[in-house]
């Protein structure tokens, strides 16, 4: 199957998820935190707001676009093609769930396309529909995916990371602390939310990861 087939080094390592509150006309924390990256740190940022009706969500995607982000940062939102486009996004990222690449390509030949996947089963599925990338998780315990089981651990992210040549994010309680475990076992970078919500950390936080996915 043809689809745009990514160089591993176009692809930033830290990959950013916005935290899922996010209110365009009140709550700015998005457009903070970008704002704040450092000038020689690029990421990939997923903009994941389920809760917002389509209005409110370009006019998010709109915002975060206008941003003046570091060379090489790659912004996407979740599932929404017709979003991505409007707002010339770069991408979308496709929960295990969703449409599948291959699907969606057609009509958006320039996109990005992620896929979050929980099993050797998804990831052939992922594989064989076009995706550019894949997230995995949860790696380790974090509360908001406690509610799905156990995490997955670091030996099944090294299982599936040798057994795809895809780029592989680690997913779940990633903190600067364990993220070597992560790259070590093959993961491409790493993909977090609740860590880079205090902006005081912000920064610090983003170089610490830096220095540790940097190859």
């Amino acid at each position: 199957m043809e689809h745009n087939i990514l160089p591993r080094t176009s692809l930033s390592r830290i990959y950013l998820i916005s935290s899922g509150e996010e209110d365009p006309d009140h709550n700015k924390r998005l457009t903070r935190q970008l704002s704040l990256l450092p000038r020689s740190i690029s990421c990939m940022v997923q903009i994941r707001e389920k809760q917002l009706d389509s209005r409110q969500l370009l006019a998010l995607a709109l915002e975060v676009r206008q941003v003046d982000l570091p060379e090489g940062t790659l912004l996407l939102v979740n599932e929404r093609v017709d979003i991505a486009l409007a707002a010339s996004l770069d991408g979308v990222h496709l929960p295990e769930s969703a449409c599948s690449p291959d699907k969606l390509r057609p009509v958006a030949p320039k996109l990005i396309f992620g896929c979050s996947v929980h099993s050797l089963k998804s990831l052939h599925k992922a594989e064989e529909s076009g995706a550019d990338y894949l997230l995995f998780g949860p790696v380790f315990d974090t509360p908001s995916k406690r509610r799905y089981g156990a995490p997955q651990g670091v030996e099944r992210l090294g299982e599936l990371c040798r057994t795809t040549t895809l780029p592989v994010f680690a997913l779940g309680g990633i903190t600067p602390e364990n993220a070597q475990r992560c790259m070590g076992e093959g993961a491409y970078g790493i993909a977090a939310l609740s860590i880079f919500q205090d902006p005081s950390r912000f920064v610090e936080t983003m170089e610490q990861f830096h220095h540790i996915v940097s190859p």
